[in-house]
């Protein structure tokens, strides 16, 4: 096994301390403005006046604070500390509590509503901060996020959480993160954020009520998010968590897969349960969304038009979740998943040329040029992610370790 396994972890080691943390260190600290730059195009042209986006610092942050404590370097540390100062300085609402979801390219408030998918990558990203620094006015902050997100967003009627609000924390009636996506009550998407959010602050915070929330996240996602039936995670719901679309994302149901996983192990609470349903999610991303190339396909619409873009997070979460279900289960067609998904992206994403991921290519690998290098969706958290991820987990299988599945 180590045979093949080693070469794996060189050459994913290579490319997060060759490629991607060299990349945003080189081109997107802003010095004239502080902080980072919003926006650099395919070309790698940096935008003048682009907004920040809350989503993107806060991933920014998490990234350098996990590098920087699992690979014990500095430089890596110096990027995190100036990503913490730029949130504290700049996005944090002193007044109302909570982020702010766009600044200006100064540094100025721009759009001041509170999504809570912002709020809880802040939440991830500060407790990751903590854990390299072991500053306890950080968890403190992080611990203030959750009771703020708990105090205005919970919903003890149905369950679950509000997905919007104004700066005073007022709901809105627009809680979309984007215009492409539908303006329903309820969304896979945050709720997998603040699993992953909480998860994370309860390593350094394993408070009671935090665990009841997580607990509860955990059995929303596999009593109401996850359709037993099909295996894929239901994207979209009204405010009594009816299902309001049939759209399949191959790339969110294999991440939910490893973070349930995670969540379970963390808090300690139906682990072999969750164990079993996370390979049952991989088996069916394997089976219906990797393509021949060992890409992960977009996603599926109801009428059975399948989206075959690689875009450059499905392929991280890819490799991680099919790496996850061979720790799980020692099935080598896991393990073969995980290995011909990072070749695709060694081979098609990674941009040679200018550096860090392409965006998106298509079915035939060619890179699409109206994407964005660097932007407010565009950050080194998911590729970067992986590598960190894949470098540990193999380390663990290489000393014997494994989280066998009952």
């Amino acid at each position: 096994m180590s045979d093949t396994l080693s070469p794996f972890r060189s050459r994913v080691a290579a490319e997060l301390t060759e490629g991607i943390l060299p990349y945003w260190m080189a081109h997107t600290l802003d010095d004239e403005h502080g902080g980072f730059v919003g926006r650099i195009t395919h070309e790698g042209r940096v935008v003048a006046g682009a907004p920040r986006a809350a989503v993107l610092n806060t991933r920014i942050l998490w990234t350098f604070a996990a590098a920087g404590r699992v690979l014990h370097d500095d430089r890596y540390r110096a990027v995190a500390e100036r990503a913490y100062a730029y949130l504290v300085d700049h996005f944090w609402d002193a007044e109302h509590g909570g982020i702010y979801w766009m600044l200006d390219h100064t540094g100025r408030p721009l759009e001041t509503k509170k999504q809570i998918y912002a709020q809880a990558f802040a939440v991830y990203a500060l407790a990751e901060y903590y854990r390299l620094t072991d500053d306890a006015s950080v968890r403190e902050r992080a611990v203030d996020l959750f009771r703020t997100i708990e105090r205005h967003s919970f919903d003890p009627a149905h369950g679950g959480y509000f997905e919007a609000y104004g700066r005073a924390w007022t709901l809105l009636d627009d809680v979309r993160l984007s215009d492409k996506d539908p303006n329903e009550k309820r969304t896979m998407n945050t709720h997998l954020h603040l699993l992953e959010a909480y998860t994370n602050l309860y390593r350094i915070w394993p408070d009671p009520a935090l665990r009841q929330q997580l607990v509860g996240l955990i059995n929303l996602f596999l009593t109401t998010i996850l359709d037993a039936e099909t295996g894929h995670l239901q994207l979209v719901f009204d405010e009594a968590w009816t299902p309001r679309s049939k759209v399949v994302s191959f790339g969110h149901d294999i991440e939910a897969s490893w973070l349930l996983v995670e969540a379970a192990e963390v808090v300690g609470e139906a682990v072999a349960s969750v164990q079993k349903t996370a390979l049952q999610m991989a088996q069916v991303t394997l089976d219906e969304g990797r393509d021949h190339d060992g890409a992960l396909l977009n996603d599926a619409q109801p009428d059975g038009c399948i989206d075959d873009d690689r875009h450059w997070w499905p392929q991280a979460e890819a490799v991680v979740g099919f790496l996850n279900a061979y720790q799980l289960s020692s099935a080598p067609r896991f393990l073969d998943a995980a290995l011909a998904c990072w070749t695709f992206i060694e081979n098609h994403l990674v941009d040679r040329e200018r550096g860090e991921w392409f965006f998106r290519v298509s079915h035939d690998g060619t890179p699409y040029a109206s994407e964005d290098k660097v932007g407010p969706w565009k950050g080194p958290y998911h590729n970067a992610r992986a590598c960190l991820e894949v470098m540990t987990r193999v380390d663990r299988l290489l000393q014997g370790h494994t989280n066998r599945a009952e």
